[in-house]
């Protein structure tokens, strides 16, 4: 693995939110923990791999927090890109208040990742009224089924109006960056192997290509979409792929998603 440059630190979202993910040159994909700061207390969402967890764990030390001081880890599905450095946290957090929050379609899976002791942390969304208030703010968990697991979710955090996106919106990329800026003509473009602009690479094939592949069927995308059509976002920070921080970029790959065909088993089925 290979950092440098402003990937080597967390990097400040505002409103006490950091990315806390590491850059791999050679990786077609790129996972994005995301640390949330109240005061010296935090939580962590999607966590990492046990392959990135000496990266994601040093970008919190940079940005302040102990690790005994982080009260939530949430877990928007239960891949082991997001949840295989689980173990490695609830250790070296030595937390005993330590909350480990997932849906309860989740939780069942995540609990395989945990020591057995470790099993009363684990905290469903669903109970707590899809909410949770950490210090003075409040993030809302939304519910997409199925897009991809039964169980997933995004989060909105109402103070910063970032949107957690889990693998909504993420992309396979060797052209990463965290941050991702659409063009004006890519609003109307129906050629992406082709740039009006002369760009060698287009980000929206990986983009399209990459929800096709992981997400089960077009039904369960479109319903992800309008689950989220009406949400005030600021930026929209998915798990793979790039920030979007301009609400136009973020509206029109609602679009593009909510009516993307052959997706997942709809590209087997006849008609």
């Amino acid at each position: 693995m290979q950092e440098f440059g402003r990937y080597g630190k967390p990097v400040d979202l505002g409103h006490g939110v950091y990315w806390v993910g590491s850059y791999d040159e050679e990786a077609n994909i790129h996972c994005n923990p995301y640390l949330i700061r109240e005061g010296d207390r935090a939580l962590l969402i999607d966590g990492g791999s046990r392959g990135d967890f000496a990266a994601v764990m040093l970008k919190i030390l940079q940005a302040g927090v102990e690790p005994s001081k982080i009260d939530a880890l949430i877990y928007q599905h239960y891949d082991p890109d997001l949840c295989g450095s689980l173990p490695n946290l609830l250790g070296l957090c030595d937390n005993p208040e330590i909350k480990v929050l997932s849906s309860r379609e989740n939780n069942g899976f995540i609990s395989f990742y945990m020591p057995r002791e470790n099993a009363g942390l684990l905290t469903n969304v669903d109970e707590l009224g899809w909410t949770y208030t950490f210090g003075s703010r409040t993030l809302r968990f939304i519910h997409t089924p199925y897009a991809h697991s039964a169980g997933s979710f995004v989060t909105h955090d109402e103070r910063s109006r970032i949107l957690f996106s889990s693998d909504l919106f993420g992309s396979f990329a060797t052209h990463w960056d965290l941050f991702l800026e659409l063009e004006q003509a890519c609003y109307s473009c129906e050629d992406y192997q082709d740039c009006p602009q002369g760009k060698a690479h287009c980000p929206l094939p990986d983009i399209l290509d990459f929800h096709r592949r992981v997400i089960p069927c077009g039904k369960a995308l479109s319903l992800a979409m309008q689950r989220m059509e009406g949400l005030d976002i600021a930026a929209l920070a998915p798990q793979h792929g790039g920030i979007l921080r301009r609400q136009r970029d973020v509206q029109h790959l609602i679009g593009l998603l909510k009516s993307l065909d052959r997706v997942g088993i709809d590209r087997h089925l006849p008609g």
